[in-house]
């Protein structure tokens, strides 16, 4: 039976990507070659760019690829007891005794000479504090009972992220049942964490207008994998991957929101923004349920439908309400005037 055109690209991007998934694992990032990867794969050079633009799109699609479906929702009640179980979901991904440094490498989900470049190094830096931001904010739902926990997520973050770079480096350094333990003892150091950016003061307010919002189709929400559409009222941030850590403005100022990610490099830029939140929600999901807002990856249908340029350092927000845009505002702390401006409407 000859198969469509539809069918054989399908087919030749999963031979593409079985190929690349073991010469990551025997040679690295570095080492591995794309030329190597068309000759497993039986294809020719220009069969594996037709589906992936550079070796780096490539890599983070098998670190994709190897992710599993977000997983069921628990609901946490203790800080410590949350930070000891979010730490052990994170430890599960440390490579085993008998894994190859390059095997290692790809299940510990490395990315280590992988961002080589400022739009990487920055676009992983944002992902870092949106992570911290979403993590901070399931902790505040724990007892007891704190104004804000993100400097807490970011410490947390930092230890894990750190035990995975020493088991890649020094395999068989550390015992992760003390690292789980030091993450739980973190729950009891006073960071005096305060939200006040002192920029936010001096943010203009958001203009008040009334445009008819024909809301794009749905998308999946990264952390729960679920189907989110734009028609409901709310806040809805839109960020480019270089300003991602505004977010918080947003969640801090507004009960509804949905932060619709946007990117000029959806081949490496978006699927770093993809593997990493959806790798934290297979942490986050199972001890604190899905998180207070909803993130997306924008494909550029939203971003149209509001107005908004879909660039790395877009910072826009718009309120829907009733099927109209009532406010929008761009630029820094779009995301908090957007959001106090649907308090102050209470």
């Amino acid at each position: 039976m000859r198969l469509s055109r539809a069918e054989q690209q399908e087919r030749n991007r999963a031979a593409v990507l079985a190929a690349a998934r073991d010469e990551f694992a025997e040679r690295g990032y570095a080492e591995a070659k794309v030329d190597r990867i068309a000759e497993r794969a039986e294809l020719t050079r220009g069969a594996v760019y037709s589906n992936f633009p550079s070796k780096r799109a490539l890599y983070l699609a098998v670190l994709l690829d190897s992710l599993t479906p977000p997983p069921a929702a628990g609901h946490a009640s203790d800080v410590a007891d949350a930070l000891g179980a979010f730490a052990g979901n994170w430890l599960e991904r440390l490579p085993l005794t008998g894994d190859t440094p390059a095997g290692g490498h790809l299940r510990a989900r490395s990315l280590t000479g992988v961002l080589d470049d400022e739009p990487g190094r920055t676009a992983l830096a944002q992902v870092a504090r949106l992570e911290a931001v979403l993590l901070g904010r399931a902790l505040e739902s724990c007892r007891p009972v704190a104004r804000r926990r993100v400097r807490l997520a970011e410490l947390v973050l930092t230890l894990l992220n750190g035990a995975g770079h020493l088991a890649e480096t020094a395999p068989g350094f550390g015992d992760p049942f003390d690292v789980i333990r030091a993450c739980q003892h973190l729950a009891d150091l006073d960071l005096a964490d305060t939200w006040d950016p002192p920029h936010l003061p001096f943010v203009q307010p958001a203009q008040a207008v009334r445009e008819e919002w024909t809301p794009a189709g749905e998308l999946p929400d990264l952390l729960t994998g679920q189907a989110t559409g734009f028609g409901g009222d709310g806040v809805i941030a839109v960020l480019g991957t270089g300003r991602l850590g505004a977010a918080e403005e947003a969640v801090r100022a507004a009960e509804q929101v949905t932060v619709v990610v946007v990117t000029s490099d959806h081949a490496e830029l978006g699927r770093l923004v993809r593997l990493r939140l959806r790798d934290l929600a297979g942490c986050l999901l199972p001890v604190f349920g899905a998180p207070g807002c909803r993130v997306v990856l924008d494909d550029g249908a939203v971003a149209a439908a509001a107005g908004v340029r879909d660039a790395d350092d877009t910072e826009a927000a718009f309120r829907v309400q009733r099927g109209e845009i009532v406010a929008r505002a761009a630029g820094r702390g779009a995301a908090h005037a957007v959001g106090v401006s649907a308090r102050s409407d209470r």
